[in-house]
């Protein structure tokens, strides 16, 4: 808890995602510092250490961070994430998910931070006929999300190349439960993950569950994925920093299981795990969504030592339900 093994600043870090990766990364011994302009982050998700609210495109907050704290390396996950948004608004995500990194990056390198562990995403890989995806698969994202994705981990290429800056990129699959001890979870303004949404029919919440499209070429017709628990994903960060500070060439890594699930399997999972049915309708297809993605993850799993405990989906469906029954944060 002293955070002993260094600084870390964590962009995102109130997120779904980023707030795990604090509470992973103050287990392992570091101190992480959440960088985060709260458009999407809650203030109650930052409970691991300090918190400075900025934005990415804003170069004099960010060098102000890293003189005030000094991090041994950055964990990025700051981005707009929604498909749906992405197809209907591309320069929202090229302004933010592609400038906002390019001057953290640039910051970074400024101030000697050399480090750096990148929230990617299977995204990059689009749309390939269903087969198993690793980290040689072409890269040929269907929206601006995956896009801006792809874009960042080239830029991060090119200052390896030019500035030494090594780095981590992890590209992950569909994320899914929370933390166990309940102290943070997920919660979305508004939400659109499958799983939680699923969760707010059961609780009337919402009126029901659509599952956008039936006639994906997948065994019951809708889309496949590979879900990871959130805290199986925290940990793989927490190796890949590892990785990184103990001098080890810039690498990039899937992390997910290898199992793919359709939607209608995930709510046969979601009825078991919570007692309860789920209320849904069939709609059209969303724009921007590939049939199936599923990961091929050998190589976290052989170099990085990365074991994905938690990463059932009964046990990440659970999860979530109880974190689902605190009410989540509010304002």
């Amino acid at each position: 808890m002293s955070g002993d093994k260094g600084t870390v600043l964590v962009t995102g870090g109130a997120g779904y995602i980023g707030s795990h990766a604090c509470k992973a990364l103050v287990a392992a011994g570091y101190r992480p510092v959440t960088f985060d302009n709260l458009s999407t982050g809650w203030a109650q998700a930052v409970k691991y250490g300090p918190f400075v609210q900025g934005d990415l495109l804003d170069r004099d907050a960010l060098d102000a961070a890293f003189a005030a704290h000094q991090p041994v390396a950055v964990m990025h996950f700051a981005a707009f994430s929604q498909v749906g948004e992405a197809m209907s608004n591309p320069g929202k995500y090229w302004r933010n998910n592609v400038l906002g990194s390019l001057t953290l990056i640039e910051a970074a390198v400024a101030a000697g931070c050399l480090d750096l562990v990148f929230s990617s995403t299977c995204a990059t890989y689009g749309e390939q006929d269903g087969v198993v995806l690793d980290e040689s698969s072409r890269q040929e994202p269907i929206n601006a999300y995956g896009s801006s994705k792809r874009a960042v981990e080239e830029i991060l290429r090119d200052f390896g190349a030019s500035a030494g800056l090594r780095h981590v990129i992890f590209r992950y699959f569909n994320v899914a439960g929370a933390d166990p001890e309940g102290e943070v979870g997920e919660c979305h303004r508004p939400e659109t993950h499958l799983i939680p949404v699923m969760l707010e029919a059961i609780d009337g919440q919402r009126p029901e569950l659509v599952i956008h499209g039936t006639d994906y070429p997948t065994p019951d017709g809708t889309c496949i994925r590979d879900y990871v628990h959130v805290m199986d994903l925290a940990q793989a960060h927490v190796l890949g920093l590892e990785w990184l500070l103990a001098g080890k060439e810039s690498r990039v890594f899937n992390l997910g299981t290898g199992a793919g699930f359709t939607v209608n399997e995930v709510i046969g999972h979601a009825r078991a795990a919570t007692g309860h049915k789920v209320p849904h309708r069939f709609g059209p297809r969303r724009g921007g969504d590939a049939a199936c993605l599923v990961s091929g993850s050998k190589r976290a799993l052989d170099e990085l030592g990365w074991q994905p405990m938690r990463s059932s989906l009964k046990l990440m469906i659970a999860d979530a339900w109880k974190w689902h029954k605190t009410g989540g944060y509010s304002g």
